[in-house]
């Protein structure tokens, strides 16, 4: 056998199979789906507290506006960084989604996610999930 043959030889024995190549495709596809909805129930959590009102926020960046003008720098400083924060708070909650549409895509791959590797239904309510969510996705209470 000549180093060339040898080379197609070996170059065909490492190539994959369509089915391998859509196999993987759906398993990374999966994973975005269920990564995305992870993210928007971690984001739309309840934080401990009480929560603030677009209204108080607006009260408080108009008393930081109020005060910056004699503020000395560093108090300027605490003061400027207040105001970006509440800015950031407002947005957030300006754009407070609604999970549903990213709900009814996990709800499609999750019991084949789970079953690939191998997630129960325990992690799933662990990590925030919803019963109601995981019985839409047909995830069986006793197992993965």
């Amino acid at each position: 056998m000549t180093v060339m043959e040898d080379r197609t030889e070996a170059s065909s024995e490492n190539r994959m199979s369509s089915e391998h190549k859509e196999a993987l495709a759906l398993g990374r596809e999966q994973s975005r789906v269920i990564k995305r909805y992870l993210e928007a129930l971690e984001q739309s959590r309840p934080r401990r507290g009480r929560r603030r009102t677009a209204e108080t926020v607006q009260k408080q960046l108009a008393g930081i506006e109020a005060k910056l003008a004699e503020a000395d720098p560093l108090t300027r400083l605490r003061l400027l960084q207040d105001r970006i924060d509440l800015q950031r708070e407002a947005e957030a909650a300006a754009g407070d989604m609604d999970i549903t549409a990213v709900e009814d895509e996990f709800v499609k791959v999750a019991r084949g996610y789970s079953d690939r590797k191998g997630i129960s239904y325990a992690a799933w309510r662990e990590v925030g999930v919803d019963a109601a969510v995981l019985k839409r996705a047909g995830i069986p209470r006793g197992g993965s």
